[in-house]
């Protein structure tokens, strides 16, 4: 048995300040995806997989039912013969795993579940966000719902406020554009949770709240604008002061050997270097004029183009 395809995200912009209800925007990534199966001879993976299902399974009987039900016996049927969720998204890496997971088991086996067919209006989209927030809490602790949702939908999504999201058209891929949105492995697992906890431990502190709304916000909207508008221009050039935001501000979540790298992008204006997701490891988030001059720049990195535009 397998199920449909579930791809992996990428929240182009956005990280952090959607927790302070800012501006974000996130966009399906098809190099990716994972799909719930069963296997006659499973693989280790398969077993830890199906593992972490049971417990998934158990706490899934504990979300509230005026926000969502599910069909509790089939999914405990399918776990106990040994359905795993076969992934190929790198976990830890910020690109959604447990997103693509949540929206997998919510496809199957949620009651009256909302479609993707379905005219999807703003209510439909909040509380499709609601209830995989609810779902998404056991991986992360606490969730924004965003990456199940956007893994369910597979349209990019831009994110206004925590109660106004809609589904949005992103500029069109072109495969010979220079201009490119590429993907840095770090080599090293992420963890969400720790990562937000210094975040939220930075909040305490009137400077940071203040550099959080001034500058981190303001560029990562001016980004988020000039990027669905196609100003290419002013797109690089507010990339480039988020990112001097993010090192000077954010350096507990960019991994110490990166620090100099990121510096250097900055410098010679060859590529501009974000987090992708929460940090501290998986991908860093690359925006690049010539991808070209990038690759050079970057030499001896894993490098993965996400978008040319």
């Amino acid at each position: 048995m397998k199920g449909p395809l579930f791809y992996s995200k990428i929240l182009l912009f956005g990280e952090y300040g959607i927790i302070k209800d800012s501006k974000g925007l996130s966009i399906p990534y098809n190099f990716y995806n994972g799909a719930l199966k069963t296997d006659e001879n499973p693989s280790n993976n398969a077993i830890e997989s199906n593992k972490s299902l049971k417990g998934f399974v158990d706490y899934l009987e504990e979300v509230d039912s005026n926000l969502v039900t599910f069909d509790m016996a089939l999914l405990k049927e399918h776990v106990s013969a040994g359905m795993y969720f076969d992934s190929s998204i790198p976990q830890g890496y910020g690109v959604g795993s447990s997103g693509a997971l949540v929206a997998a088991i919510y496809d199957k086996y949620a009651t009256n579940k909302i479609t993707v067919l379905e005219n999807l209006t703003r209510e439909k989209l909040l509380k499709l966000k609601t209830i995989f927030s609810a779902m998404e809490s056991f991986f992360h602790g606490k969730s924004s719902g965003l990456d199940p949702l956007n893994s369910y939908l597979s349209i990019p999504i831009l994110i206004n406020s925590k109660d106004h999201i809609e589904a949005t058209g992103i500029p069109s891929q072109k495969n010979e554009g220079k201009n490119a949105v590429f993907l840095l492995d770090s080599g090293i697992i992420g963890e969400t949770a720790p990562m937000v906890s210094i975040f939220m431990e930075n909040m305490k502190q009137e400077g940071f709240r203040k550099m959080l709304k001034d500058q981190f916000i303001k560029h990562t909207e001016a980004c988020i604008d000039d990027f669905l508008d196609g100003d290419i221009k002013s797109l690089f050039k507010n990339t480039k002061r988020l990112s001097k935001v993010v090192l000077n501000h954010f350096k507990p979540m960019i991994p110490q050997q990166f620090h100099d790298l990121w510096k250097k992008g900055i410098e010679t204006n060859e590529y501009y270097l974000k987090l992708c997701g929460s940090g501290g490891g998986g991908y860093i988030l690359g925006f690049t004029e010539d991808i070209e001059k990038a690759k050079q720049a970057l030499r001896g990195y894993k490098l993965e183009v996400v978008y040319n535009f």
